[in-house]
Order: C-alpha cells, then structure tokens, then sequence
C-alpha cells in the first residue's frame, strides 16, 4: 500500500512457512516462488480488495477497505486471514511479517511491548501528515479470541525499497523456539540484530519497521492505518465493524460489476463471472505509481542520458514478470478500465501523454525508480527516441471522446497533435503514405528474422534483409486510426480538423492500401521489402584461439536465395490488420480471402483463437535464434484476437456479402476464447501472456492480467 507520490511510505506483507529455510521468504511477486496461485477476486480500484494466495499447503487471504476523511485520504484497514490447505494439511507454524518503510522522506517511530512486540508505528510524511499504524493481536480465524503467537521485531534501514527483501532475509536467525503452553516446541526463523547488507555501497534511504508474528495455523491478524487529520472518526475499522464494510463494499462490487458488463444476463454460471471479476479486478490492483527517469539514447548523444525525472500512474501487464509501463500495452488496458471507470482512464491517459518530450515522443516502456528497474534485463533498459510502438491509447480515446469533458481535451489536444505528427515524421515510409518501423535488429547473423521490436510483435516475421524501402502495413494502420481520432477530438473542440480527415481518407483509400500492400501470391495484405523466402539457421564451429578449445558451436543464419524488393510471405495478425481496425468496407472483396484465412486450421484458426502466425507460413513455430524460442510465430493472443472479435462483431451487423460469414466467425470465436482463457484458469489459476495454438496452454508470463483481461469485455460483447 503507498500513496501516489514520488517518495512515499509503503507499508507491506511478508510471509514464511516455518519448516521451510529462509529462501522460502514470501514478498514481492516472482514466477519463481512456484505459487499455486494469487491474485485478486475482487478489487475496485478505489476503496477495497479481497486477494487469495496459495503457497504448497498454506492459504492467505488478504482483505482491504479504505475509510474517507479527513485532508490526508483517511484511513484503511487490512486483514490477513492464514489456514491450511486441503486433506491432511498440517497445523504449519507460519510467520507474518507486517512492514511501513519510507523512501527518502517521512519520520517513523516505534512503539514497541515486551521488548519483541511492535505494537504500532506513528509517523508524519509530506503527502499523508501525522498517521498512526497499529498491528492488532491475532486472533483465531472467526475473528474471535487470541491465539498463541511469538512477536520479533526489526528496526533497520535499506538502501531503497527494492532491496527490502534482502534486508529481511539478511536479519534472519534460527535461534528462537516456538513454545506454546502444551503444545510441541519448534525452533523458527525470527528477524534478529540487522547488521548491515553485505557488500552493500548505496547509503541508506529507507526506514524499515517490521512486526514479525509467528503462529499456527488457522489464524487472522488485523492492522489499522489512522490519519491524524480525521477528527469524526467513528471507532476503529477492524474486527466487526471491518466485516460490515467488506460486506459492504462487495455488494456494491457485484452490483456495479453486472451493472457494467451484463454477465448474468448473458447467461454465464456463476464460476465464469467469478473468472471475469477476477480478471478485472487483478488489472486493478496491478496498477502502480511510479517515479524516476528513463535512460535515453538519442542520434543528439552518443551515449544514453537521463531523461528528467517524472512520474506514471498505470496499469501494468503482469505483477510478476512486467511490474512497468509498456506503450502499446497501456491502450488495451484502458479499453477495459474506461468502461469500469471512465475518470480514472482519463488520469491515466494524461499520465501518459505527460511523458512527452519536445520533439512528441514516448518511451515505448518505462522504467521508473529502483524496484522497477531491479525487473528489467540490463539490454532492455536504455530506451531510443527514434523507436516508436503502437499508438493504441488512441483506441481508448477512441471510446473516451464522447463523454470526455472538454477541458481536459482542450489540454490533451496539442499532445496529441504533437505526438501524431512525430509518428508523420519520423516513421514515414519509403511512398506518400507508408509507413516504416524504425529499431529493426540489423545484425545479419544474430536472429532468422530480425525482431521488430517497435511494432509490439517482436520476432514476428518482416523483410528478412532490413532497409529503408520496408513499408510496414500495421502501422500504416494504426495511423488511419490515429487520423480518425485526432479528426474527432479536433471537431469536438473546434479545432481544423481537415487535415486530420484528409489522412484517415488517403489511409483508408482501398484502391492505394491494395497497390501498396496487397500480395496475391499470398492472397491477403502484406509487408513489403528486401526480402528472401530461403534462410535458415545452420550450426557452425567457432574458430578456437590458439591454445585454447574451441568454443561450443553456434547457430548462424545462412541466405540460400539472394534477397529482392518483393512482398513478404508470412499470413497472420500483421495481414489481418485493414479487418483489424475495420479499414476496408463492408462490401470489400478482400474481405472473403481474409475470413477464409482466418477460418482455415491450416492457416488461422485454432479451437482456442486465432493463432499469430499460419500454420502453413515458413517461420511459424521456428525459432529466431538458439536461445531465443518462437513469440509471435503461432501462439494466441488475446488483444488481437480482442480486435478481430471487434472487427467480426462489426462486418457481422452491417448490410454486405460477407454479413453472415462474419457474424458466424464472430459466434465461434468468441466461444473459442472464453471457453479456453476460462479453462487453462480453472485449470491452473492464472491468466497468461499468450496461448498455445496446439493445446491451448497458457505460456509465457503469469499472471498475465494486463490485455489478457479483455477476456471481460469479449464475454460483455463490449466493443
């Protein structure tokens, strides 16, 4: 828990099984950990949340409830509920360790019973003014009683937040026995003397108070946050007047929730709206404030600057693996959360567009402050000004525009004009109106495909042989996009926006996008550049330095046809992209050679989604290096497939000759995905990055709640 603030005090929970060693310390979220699951049921990104975790035999349930008053926020309560999981579980001695730290600013002071019992902590910072934390003694799991616990607590100071874990594993001892009157003794794990990080250089920045309770299992622990300012307080949230508010808040939760998205209506089991409230509710409470700099690498420098600090309120794809911003991931994101609440979209949005430099660019990914940057693989870090990624946010703008209130347009319009024509000038193709993804990997021997970064699709199939004559189809989409968006906030606002309308014509010009980008060899859009259909990767020796061994032998690219100008022959997501974002008219004839591409196993069609590459292109399912395994070459995705179920649902309901082609599309498509996004859950209690096109499997990243969770609006047929 923290407050939007670029310093700001962070109170949180650790946890440890007692007959494990101190690797087994629970805290931030790692894919590692091997949880059976965790993650929001229910959250509404404001007031409450309820989390369940489940780690080998242990079952945590976390409830929040947040109180208005007061000029600092007011005040919140946790409960943290602990048993043992399935048959024969054991009575597992288990400790809970409850943390306030600052970062930089605020003063805290302990209050400490018995000489080991941390009974509550007061301090004073910038944002909240006085508060008080008070950690309540345990009780049994119906919340009455008290049960037999043993208290530790550490007083200690960390270089930064992102290194609290190692502070705590660090102070560790095994000294202590658990000995509770009648029952067997123990010996445990307890915070002990800190003596410093070893080898650690940074100054300290952050106080850390911890309260270490250790007991068995079923118990539950409460703790208040007071604010100093709330003068009508009406007794203190916990113990049954915590309960009424949590039932409280989940009522109005499940109102709001079928009030939004009709699930019930539509006839879903109650198990599958838990799954969707789930999916909602764990993009929520992913959402982050973050605070720092980018490192920047501009053709002005020759080597990567700091950009001046700033700050992202924002979703995230994925507590565990992509706890940051990520451009093109944020527009999909908010076509969720605008539906839910439309204000808090629009604070993010601004967030976003607040990141701007000069010239109207934003960093595809952001990586603010030490714990997002301790996530990031040190060749990710640097990010350059020449690199776009997908306009998306303008997909949510899109949907936001009409109900948005017009001084907040009237401040985001010229970030938004600055930030459509950096895309006109800097990513312009090699023709009027084309378009080209700048950052493509140019080393001849390192991938099978160069990776297109900048695109969002990563290692999806491009020329092979890069150059400035490429003209990429899915951004000259998304530009048309772009036009339109920009041509309607301007008339709202009544700015000129015939320029704006002159592009989305010349981009949505069927006769130009099929001069330009349609191959009939392959029968649907395509790429073009230099580009060869014979390359592979062949492993080769290493040349061995003289009296050494030779080195392990290596895969290298080999180019068994010279390349030349020519479309690229790979059918999948880029192809779909004029069906995508519903370019071509309903009464196009491309439309059927799409559909049918889409509907054919040997090409697109999967009983779980539509797979990213065909099955029958040459590089699907291949890897682009040794290491470096298939991403976009086969596997579903669910924020393309979200966009095609939106295109189908559109061509579906307008008058053409492909009406019912579309609209029976939509039908199995749609019932494809929920059914396989709500199984692999059930199944394995995550949702995932992206999909296997053979069995359906999650894969990649999870919990994965970022574009996976517009599952919610496919089930709403929300578009």
């Amino acid at each position: 828990m923290k407050t939007r603030s670029p310093r700001a005090v962070v109170t949180g929970l650790m946890w440890l099984q007692q007959r494990e060693a101190g690797g087994g310390l629970r805290h931030t979220c790692e894919q590692g950990d091997g949880l059976a699951s965790y993650g929001w049921l229910r959250h509404d990104g404001d007031n409450f949340g309820v989390q369940e975790l489940r780690d080998r035999g242990l079952l945590l349930r976390t409830e929040f409830v947040k109180r208005h008053g007061g000029e600092h926020g007011g005040d919140w309560s946790w409960r943290v509920t602990a048993r043992p999981e399935g048959a024969g579980s054991p009575a597992s001695l288990v400790s809970l360790f409850f943390y306030v730290a600052t970062d930089g600013q605020g003063t805290l002071q302990p209050h400490v019973e018995d000489r080991t019992r941390l009974a509550a902590v007061s301090g004073t910072s910038e944002e909240l003014g006085d508060f008080r934390i008070t950690f309540l003694r345990p009780t049994s799991e119906s919340g009455e009683g008290s049960t037999y616990s043993s208290y530790h607590y550490l007083d200690a100071w960390s270089p930064g937040l992102h290194r609290l874990t190692d502070v705590v594993r660090s102070s560790l001892s095994d000294r202590f026995v658990f000995s509770p009157p009648g029952g067997p003794r123990q010996r445990f794990l307890a915070v002990d003397t800190f003596r410093g990080l070893p080898g650690a250089a940074e100054a300290p920045r952050s106080h850390l108070l911890l309260h270490q309770v250790t007991l068995r299992l079923p118990a539950r622990v409460e703790v208040t946050f007071e604010s100093g300012s709330v003068r009508d307080r009406r007794g203190p949230l916990a113990g049954p007047a915590l309960t009424a508010e949590l039932a409280r808040h989940e009522a109005a939760f499940e109102r709001r929730f079928e009030e939004t998205f009709g699930l019930e209506r539509k006839g879903f089991a109650p198990a599958q709206r838990r799954f969707a409230q789930a999916a909602l509710s764990n993009m929520l409470g992913g959402m982050g404030y973050f605070h720092g700099h980018s490192l920047v690498q501009s053709p002005l420098h020759e080597h990567p600057v700091p950009f001046p600090e700033t700050s992202l309120f924002t979703a995230v794809p994925s507590r565990s693996f992509f706890p940051r911003g990520f451009l093109w991931d944020e527009g999909f994101h908010q076509l969720l959360l605008a539906r839910w609440d439309p204000e808090l979209s629009r604070e993010v949005i601004a967030h976003w567009f607040d990141l701007m430099n000069a010239e109207g660019w934003i960093p595809r990914e952001q990586i603010l402050g030490e714990e997002a940057l301790a996530k990031v693989p040190p060749e990710f870090v640097v990010q350059h000004s020449e690199t776009a990624n997908p306009p998306t946010l303008f997909l949510a703008l899109q949907r936001l525009l009409g109900t948005a209130p017009l001084p907040y347009l009237r401040r985001l319009f010229p970030r938004l004009r600055a930030w459509y024509e950096w895309y006109n000038s800097t990513q312009a193709g090699p023709l009027p109106y084309t378009f080209r993804w700048r950052g493509r990997d140019t080393d001849p021997e390192r991938f099978l495909n160069p990776k297109t970064l900048a695109s969002g699709l990563d290692d999806y199939p491009r020329a092979s042989h890069p150059s400035a004559d490429e003209r990429h189809l899915d951004l000259r989409c998304w530009m048309a996009l772009a036009s339109q968006v920009l041509a309607e906030a301007a008339e709202r606002l009544g700015e000129p926006a015939e320029p704006y309308r002159h592009m989305q014509r010349a981009l949505s010009d069927s006769e130009l996008l099929e001069r330009l980008h349609w191959a009939e060899e392959l029968g649907a859009f395509a790429d073009y550049g230099n580009h060869s259909r014979a390359v592979g990767l062949r492993r080769e020796a290493g040349r061995a330095a003289p009296g050494r061994p030779p080195p392990a032998p290596r895969l290298v690219r080999v180019v068994r046809e010279a390349p030349r100008p020519r479309f690229v022959g790979a059918l999948g997501y880029v192809s779909l992209f004029p069906l995508l974002l519903q370019l071509l008219p309903p009464d196009s004839p491309r439309l059927a050679p799409l559909l049918g591409a889409m509907r054919s196993e040997k090409q697109l069609w999967t009983p779980f989604g539509l797979r990213s590459l065909a099955r029958d292109s040459p590089l699907y399912m291949q890897r682009n290096t040794e290491h470096d395994p298939p991403y976009w070459r086969g596997s579903v995705w669910v924020n393309i497939n979200f966009l095609a179920l939106r295109a189908l649902h559109a061509y579906g309901s307008l008058p053409g000759p492909h009406r019912e082609q579309a609209a029976e599309l939509y039908r199995e498509l749609r019932h494809n995905l929920v059914a396989n996004l709500y199984r692999q859950y059930a199944e394995s209690g995550y949702l995932w990055e992206h999909y296997s096109d053979s069995s359906g499997a999650g894969q990649g990243s999870h919990p994965f709640t970022g574009w996976s969770a517009l599952v919610v609006l496919v089930m709403a047929e929300d578009y």
